[in-house]
């Protein structure tokens, strides 16, 4: 066990990305492709219910 313990492991100077390629566009890229089919799930889902919501509200027996 070190005496001093370090903020980064594996001795990576401070700053210093885990991934070569973490601060690369092709990696920026990647995670915006990622959030937007992400939202665009997200939003399709939501949409259903919605829409579920009005169909069955819609065809309920007052």
């Amino acid at each position: 066990m070190p005496d001093k313990p370090t903020s980064e492991p594996d001795g990576l100077a401070p700053g210093t990305p885990r991934d070569k390629g973490a601060g690369s566009e092709k990696y920026k890229e990647r995670g915006v492709i990622l959030r937007v089919f992400v939202y665009v799930i997200a939003g399709h889902v939501f949409a259903g219910f919605l829409w579920l919501l009005f169909y069955v509200g819609a065809h309920s027996h007052k």
